[in-house]
């Protein structure tokens, strides 16, 4: 990348800064975890100058927390935590690396590295970075899924057994199929109760299917 190949984002400070990890976790029962490398990357064809800063730069000590990483290069940068104690188990701070163009003073990058400690390395930790479990879109389709499941649970109840609708529906037709047709006289029914034949074609197109339901169920 040139230097004037993208001027904006230099004169508005917002340079992509290449740095990882992009978190740094401490352990209070693992010695080795009070040392974190970060490694800043320079992709860039021009020198840069880097500067580290801290929200809490009496608990940390910091190797080298200024100097310059030729194009093309990187550089580690040592961070120890110098107090780790019980009352400090569970605070979170924050380290600041900017970036500028070698012999400039004005920031062309800056990028935020969260740090914490943890009272021991067997416990899991999920950072609110990657719990999507409490993110909205995670919240969401979680929802989606109960819904689907009680959706399906619902008709797992329904496939027990034909509901009442059906058989209703079902004995209505078969009473209608056994009602005296439209035309027959030794029937002692009232005349408004004599079905056409259409009508019974209707029932027992309908029983047809009211039946091949109940079979499924």
């Amino acid at each position: 990348m040139h230097l004037g190949s993208n001027p904006r984002l230099l004169e508005q400070g917002k340079l992509p800064v290449f740095v990882f990890p992009t978190e740094l976790v401490f352990y209070a029962d693992d010695k080795a975890s009070h040392k974190q490398v970060l490694t800043v990357y320079n992709p860039y064809d021009f020198t840069l100058k880097f500067k580290v800063l801290s929200t809490s730069p009496k608990k940390y000590v910091v190797v080298d927390s200024e100097g310059t990483i030729k194009q093309g290069c990187c550089i580690d940068i040592v961070i120890r935590h110098a107090d780790v104690q019980k009352i400090s188990v569970g605070s979170k701070d924050k380290f600041r690396l900017n970036i500028f163009e070698h012999g400039q003073r004005k920031v062309i990058g800056k990028k935020d590295i969260p740090a914490i400690l943890l009272p021991s390395s067997t416990e899991l930790r999920i950072s609110p970075e990657r719990d999507v479990s409490r993110s909205p879109e995670r919240r969401a389709t979680q929802r989606r899924d109960s819904q689907s499941s009680d959706a399906f649970k619902s008709i797992g109840r329904a496939r027990s057994g034909p509901s009442a609708i059906i058989v209703l529906i079902a004995l209505s037709c078969i009473v209608a199929l056994m009602l005296p047709s439209e035309g027959e006289k030794d029937s002692r029914l009232p005349e408004y109760v004599y079905l056409t034949v259409n009508q019974k074609l209707i029932a027992a197109y309908i029983l047809g299917l009211v039946t091949m339901v109940i079979l499924r169920t």
